[in-house]
């Protein structure tokens, strides 16, 4: 049988399997059924900075403050409230005997590193950092996106010491530069890619609704050609995310470099269980190839191995184009 066990952020791991941050793992109990469905680590629910900020507004809306000084304690404490609750699901959640990964998704600078202490201090194994911005103003230039971004790993990392994740979209300039940049201030791991829920629109009231909600099987290839190219080119781990759905998928991204596969969308299809009949698959497969173990297939399809390197980036637009097989 096939060993499946890996390691990640410092972490050993029964299997690369990882519950992504969702509503799955909001709760003690979800992370429980997580370790019970055999789940090799959980990333818990990420608190978002603005979810921080429309509590705190809402509070405040109801009261009448004479003084600027009493918002201002309203902010502070608000935001220390959310910090407890966390802190406590941290805590509460570490008892379920597999990894915790705490994760924060921030757009600014506020109150983040107070935060990411206090998660450290509760007993998280690691912190995953969500990019979850999206640079949509005509007046912000690139790179200030990108030192924005650089300034809030570097301040995780310092004030935690804490393996640090960072999941990043895939709409940047030069990822190849993003991502080695991010692993020499600190990044034990990039998570390839963070999948931003999309906008659709209702006509009959030109009004914002969401569009599909779920990854669906076909949306990892991104995530399989990136990894593929930065592995062992960036000094970092690599973890993929979205349109994982079956053994075959994870295994092709671990072929690719990844050390993790965070899955969501077919947890929540199939249930947490879904973790135990994708290892028994995995292990399966991996002895069907005469591979002994999820470690031995790491990386074998990254670019540098290839015969043709090139392949990996055009590969499949030029086969399109001209139906070369």
């Amino acid at each position: 049988m096939a060993d499946l066990s890996t390691t990640w952020l410092g972490q050993r791991l029964a299997n690369p399997l990882v519950l992504a941050a969702s509503s799955l793992s909001s709760t003690p109990e979800g992370v429980r059924k997580a370790a019970e469905g055999g789940f090799g680590a959980v990333v818990l629910k990420s608190l978002f900075e603005e979810q921080l900020k429309a509590e705190i507004a809402s509070i405040g809306s109801s009261l009448d403050f004479s003084h600027a000084e009493a918002g201002q304690f309203l902010g502070r404490a608000g935001m220390q409230e959310g910090i407890d609750d966390y802190a406590a699901l941290v805590r509460e959640s570490s008892k379920a005997g597999i990894p915790v990964i705490a994760s924060i998704n921030c757009v600014g600078e506020t109150q983040w590193g107070d935060f990411a202490e206090r998660i450290a201090e509760a007993g998280a194994k690691a912190l995953e950092l969500n990019a979850g911005f999206l640079a949509s103003s005509t007046d912000e230039d690139p790179r200030s996106v990108e030192d924005r971004l650089y300034s809030l790993v570097s301040t995780a990392k310092s004030r935690t010491g804490l393996p640090l994740s960072v999941k990043l979209g895939s709409s940047w300039t030069s990822l190849a530069a993003l991502a080695a940049r991010l692993a020499r201030i600190g990044a034990d791991s990039l998570v390839l890619f963070n999948r931003f829920y999309s906008l659709d629109l209702e006509l009959s009231t030109m009004k914002p609704v969401p569009g599909h909600i779920r990854s669906s099987g076909s949306e990892y290839h991104d995530s399989l050609r990136w990894i593929s190219v930065l592995y062992e080119r960036v000094p970092c781990q690599f973890a993929a995310s979205s349109g994982i759905h079956d053994a075959e998928a994870a295994l092709k991204l671990v072929a690719a470099g990844a050390s993790a596969v965070q899955l969501c969308s077919v947890v929540y299809q199939k249930g947490y269980s879904v973790a135990s009949l994708m290892s028994a698959a995995i292990s399966a497969r991996l002895d069907s190839l005469g591979i002994d173990g999820i470690d031995s297939l790491r990386g074998r399809f990254a670019q540098w191995k290839a015969e043709d390197p090139s392949a990996h980036l055009r590969f499949q637009y030029i086969q399109a184009l001209t139906g070369i097989s």
